[in-house]
């Protein structure tokens, strides 16, 4: 069985519909896929649609933004909760109002030094969609400033830019703590992906599993493999799940459906720990 875990579309900042996330995984030859876009479950409806019709099946998930008191990031993936709990719906709701903050006051910012409006980063977004850095990257792009949105997240939009802006984002802990409630399953995504910035130390894990963290994301192009390691041999200790997946943002990233992938038996023991909502099946 081929399950790929992590997928996002243009609810957040993939550039494929959710219908379409689904064919490109039917197409991709997987069995079973998440959709986990950040912030957000408003593609779930459309990916259930889609899933018993490209005989694919479906995990509702979402992708929480997290961070430390350091001002670390973190991304905490939830699968199977309850999207309508007041505690978790209220936090998330409240990140997605600071994240169109943020991005109005990053724009302002870059407008002082390249040719960029508002209506250039709202012509990226779906409707509904949960604005993010990606979209400016993807304005830039347009705009003939950058070649890709690599290159914009290296350069312009780093988190040591001028141009950066942070957003309030609740501490990893306390969404953990927020996941379990809405009876979901929380995975810490992509843990040691340095690439991306700074990294969280024993701390930050130690809080997450006593709030009760359930796995960890390893098999992820981000993570190096001398951090796998560490994953494992902490996932061995605590008892915690291990998921591989793709983190799939369709042209959005060059990450393909499928090139990591989560065993059967972690799957199983996702459902039977998850009592939000279950797996969407054909």
């Amino acid at each position: 069985m081929r399950i790929d875990l992590h997928a996002h579309s243009n609810v957040s900042d993939g550039t494929e519909t959710p219908a379409d996330v689904m064919a490109s995984a039917a197409r991709a030859g997987l069995d079973v896929v998440a959709l986990t876009d950040h912030d957000s479950t408003d593609g779930w409806a459309e990916a259930s649609l889609a899933a018993l019709e490209n005989g694919v099946a479906l995990v509702p998930g979402m992708e929480v933004s997290c961070r430390t008191a350091q001002g670390i990031s973190v991304h905490l993936l939830s699968y199977l909760h309850d999207p309508a709990h007041p505690g978790l719906l209220e936090e998330i709701t409240k990140a997605k109002d600071a994240r169109l903050t943020r991005a109005e006051r990053m724009v302002t910012l870059l407008a002082e030094d390249y040719p960029l409006t508002w209506d250039d980063v709202i012509h990226h977004v779906a409707p509904g969609a949960t604005l993010g850095r990606p979209h400016i990257a993807d304005a830039l792009v347009a705009a003939g400033v950058v070649a890709d949105r690599s290159e914009a997240f290296t350069s312009i939009l780093t988190s040591h830019s001028r141009y950066f802006v942070q957003h309030y984002a609740p501490e990893p802990a306390t969404a953990v703590e927020l996941v379990r409630a809405a009876g979901g399953v929380p995975v810490f995504a992509h843990p040691v992906a340095s690439g991306r910035g700074r990294i969280v130390g024993e701390r930050t894990y130690r809080d997450m599993i006593d709030a009760g963290l359930a796995g960890l994301e390893i098999d992820h192009r981000d993570n190096p493999e001398e951090g796998r390691e560490f994953l494992r041999g902490l996932a061995s200790k605590h008892g915690l799940l291990i998921t591989g997946s793709s983190d799939y943002h369709g042209a959005g990233k060059p990450n393909l459906l499928g090139e990591n992938l989560t065993t059967a038996d972690v799957l199983a023991r996702i459902e039977e720990l998850g009592t939000g909502i279950a797996v969407v099946r054909p």
